[in-house]
């Protein structure tokens, strides 16, 4: 076996040889998932979930959804074989790699012998599909003359389209490095290197090389971790590569960040997953190569991300068109999408710009992400997913127990159980305390071995010991994260901030005293420097009350409303716990707060959660117009704990300002009747919820669609109370092109039962317009009914959706 040259970088790789500091690497190390054992309860439920749900669902997804099967066909491969029409995607294969990544970090806090003989026998597959040159990607290699429709006629033809060969690279190496080190195992990563060197040799700068560069990246940060474990430095050659020819090749689009060399770029731009991806590689390649202008260019972008375009749960990606970022400070909440892969992305890149700078900052942002927009993505058992990761819903968003393109499921399979590399890390002879559960680890300390535990009920209280329990290395400083929340900062920037004028404190004690001298230190950490001895306590005291935080107003989505946060947990309202419409309630000005015992009740279990009262006021119309108030209770719950019994109202953003209130109105027509149609439909009471849009480009209300039908005759029916006289109809079209796959139908009809409950077009209607977002009406001869249908004509390739549909 190859001598290893050993770097610092992040998700450092044990490799059972001696660490060694390098000067190209990451100045701070982080402490390895296979040195921390997590015993805490929080953290512990979620990474149980994971190794007896996430993970065996995704293993069995694979199969059942023909993953494996590629793999077998590609070891056979035949011009019998039309790709297309079984393999969904082109990147259909990373979700094995993926999984396979996941359960490597669960071995390490749930030895299993039976899960390591599985995924051997899921690896002699995998092996089997690799050409002899190392190539692997089933897309092309089961049927080469007919591959899958997004892969091109030759090797990288469409890599900076739609291909995803180097994204499938980046997976596979990333999993094969984490089936290293869990298992000692070279299986999968022989086949990953092998690839790795396929790569190497055909894309490049050089003559007979095709220059390009990830259509989807994540090969930059993977090859560097390569160039760590290996010593190889043809892999961070290619990584640079691949980063350094941004914006040089014939790709140049702000979709997948090649508009302009990564070097000049100083804003978060285009699908937010690539993005992440890509300056998490930025910053790995400036670690090792100590390159200053890739860490300028990172840390502007970051400073972009935390000041304008990060949502309050440490989201990012506002918008569907293109899973994108939007516009500085265009943060709307109903059609937040927030990807569950950005959240994961978002943590990627703040913790390598904490291995660079050393600054709290990073792990702040760290933590809101973690605790919120990123663990919202899975179910509390772990069997069920979000993709997008709203701020609010009117009901129209379900947790899904798998998706066609299940990139998000297999992130979560793979990161959680990578949790514990997060906690601790080193520099020198400093140890930084980042995340605070209950755990036991081992930390090198300048080749010396230091044993520290932590209990502690984080995030329901504020209270930790961290415990001494060994230590080989003598003096060190011990360098305790204290919060951003603690602190008064929401986030590091000016984009949210309380507004309750409540100033928390903390208290830092060693063995029950006070320690003189210690304090908090420019890179907001309380820095306890002296000799530590087996059994030292060091006792950490966060005041936590729920706190008010105000958006800058720059954001227009915020504008008058408040959220609710206690410690690093962000907080909503749902409708199962609060028998009004939150939707019209108005925050009392200083609301007066309790934090409660509650839980989260599930057909799977019960999950044990703080919930916080706030005082509220209903606001409604009469049917006369006048104005009536109600005073309420909000309870709120955790927002990653959202959608669990059922789908409905929820908020994050609550009515704090007159200005921004909706005051429910009385019932319609519409909103009385009983809705069904053609196919489900997601969201079908939106239809009537008297919402309507600002203009085409409106998502921050919700809407219905028929999606993924396409041409063909669907329709929505209202079954009326009572018989009515109706004589008009107004429908707002939905369309989401040109990314989406919704458009203004081809045309449409409105038809009533006639007595005997048949369906008959209605007459001399004045015309059936189809202009997106505004108001489409219909006028037509009176009908005496009990029910009226909406029929349309799907365009030949694309479907339609709804905002509302209003009858007279």
């Amino acid at each position: 076996m190859k001598k290893f040259l050993i770097l610092t970088l992040a998700a450092t790789v044990t490799t059972g040889a001696v660490a060694k500091q390098s000067s190209h690497g990451y100045p701070i190390t982080p402490v390895p998932f296979t040195s921390v054992k997590v015993t805490d309860k929080f953290w512990g439920q979620r990474l149980d979930a994971s190794r007896k749900t996430t993970i065996p669902l995704a293993f069995s997804k694979c199969e059942e959804t023909g993953r494996y099967e590629n793999f077998v066909k590609a070891a056979h491969p035949s011009d019998q074989y039309d790709v297309s029409t079984f393999m969904g995607y082109s990147f259909d294969d990373t979700d094995v790699y993926k999984t396979i990544e996941g359960a490597s970090y669960s071995l390490q806090t749930y030895p299993n012998p039976q899960l390591v003989h599985y995924m051997d026998s899921v690896l002699d597959i995998v092996a089997a599909a690799q050409e002899p040159d190392g190539y692997l990607y089933t897309a092309r290699t089961i049927n080469p003359k007919k591959p899958h429709q997004w892969a091109g006629e030759k090797r990288w033809e469409k890599e900076e389209d739609l291909s995803h060969e180097l994204y499938n690279l980046g997976h596979m190496v990333e999993g094969a490095i984490a089936h290293y080190q869990a298992t000692g195992s070279r299986k999968f990563l022989d086949i990953a290197i092998k690839y790795a060197d396929c790569v190497c040799r055909e894309v490049g700068p050089n003559k007979g090389q095709a220059t390009v560069v990830p259509g989807h990246q994540i090969a930059e940060m993977a090859l560097a971790k390569l160039y760590v474990l290996t010593g190889d430095k043809k892999y961070l050659d290619e990584a640079k590569f691949f980063l350094d020819y941004k914006g040089k090749t014939a790709s140049k689009s702000e979709y997948n960040q090649s508009h302009k060399p990564v070097i000049e770029q100083d804003e978060a731009v285009g699908h937010a997953v690539r993005a992440a991806y890509m300056y998490a590689g930025m910053a790995d390649v400036a670690a090792l190569t100590g390159d200053p202008s890739y860490i300028h260019a990172i840390d502007a972008i970051w400073s972009n991300i935390v000041g304008k375009k990060m949502y309050i749960t440490g989201g990012i990606g506002s918008t569907n068109n293109g899973e994108a970022f939007g516009a500085n400070y265009e943060l709307p909440n109903m059609s937040a999408y927030c990807e569950t892969c950005a959240a994961i992305g978002n943590v990627y890149v703040n913790h390598r710009l904490f291995l660079l700078h050393g600054e709290s900052k990073y792990y702040d942002v760290v933590e809101r992400a973690l605790y919120n927009g990123l663990i919202s993505g899975v179910s509390l058992d772990g069997g069920a997913f979000f993709y997008p990761n709203p701020l609010e819903s009117m009901g129209q968003h379900q947790r899904q127990p798998w998706f066609g393109c299940a990139c998000c499921p297999s992130n979560i399979a793979r990161f959680i159980p990578s949790l514990p590399g997060y906690v601790y890390a080193v520099k020198d002879r400093s140890v930084y305390v980042n995340l605070f559960l209950a755990n036991n680890s081992k930390l090198d300390v300048e080749g010396k071995e230091v044993q520290l535990s932590q209990q502690t009920e984080y995030p329901w209280n504020g209270d930790i010991s961290i415990n001494i329990d060994n230590n080989n290395a003598g003096k060190f400083a011990l360098k305790i994260r204290v919060p951003g929340w603690v602190r008064g900062n929401v986030v590091p920037s000016n984009l949210y901030e309380y507004i309750d004028g409540k100033r928390l404190s903390y208290k830092i004690t060693v063995n029950g005293k006070e320690v003189e001298g210690a304090k908090i230190t420019k890179d907001g950490y309380f820095t306890i420097d002296r000799k530590w001895k087996k059994g030292d306590k060091v006792m950490v005291h966060f005041d936590m009350q729920p706190r008010v935080v105000q958006a800058l107003n720059k954001v227009e989505g915020d504008r008058g409303l408040v959220c609710i946060e206690r410690g690093p947990i962000v907080y909503c309202a749902e409708w199962p716990d609060n028998d009004f419409d939150i939707m019209s309630a108005l925050l009392n000005q200083s609301p007066k707060m309790n934090v409660i015992d509650g839980s989260i009740d599930t057909k799977q279990g019960t999950y044990p959660v703080k919930e916080i009262t706030a005082p509220a006021q209903t606001l409604s119309f009469s049917k006369d117009g006048k104005l009536n108030t109600n005073d309420v209770q909000f309870k709120l719950i955790p927002y990653y704990a959202w959608c669990h019994r059922g789908s409905g109202k929820m908020r994050v953003w609550l009515t704090h300002d007159l200005s921004a209130s909706r005051p429910s109105a009385p019932a319609t027509l519409a909103s009385e009747s009983k809705v069904s149609s053609s196919v489900d439909m997601p969201a079908l009471s939106s239809l009537s919820d008297g919402l309507v849009p600002k203009d085409e480009n409106d998502r921050t209300i919700p809407y219905t669609h028929w999606w993924p039908k396409e041409g063909g005759t669907e329709w929505i029916v209202y079954d009326f109370p009572t018989e009515s006289n109706i004589q008009s109809s107004t429908v707002y079209w939905y369309d989401d092109g040109p990314w989406g796959g919704c458009r203004v139908p081809q045309s449409w009809k409105i038809y009533y039962k006639d007595d005997k409950g048949q369906w008959q077009a209605v007459k001399n209607a004045s015309g059936y317009g189809v202009e997106k977002g505004c108001a489409n009406t219909v006028n037509f001869d009176p009908v005496k009914t009990k029910a009226l249908k909406l029929e349309v004509q799907l365009p030949e390739k694309n479907s339609a959706g709804i905002f509302e549909w209003s009858v007279k």
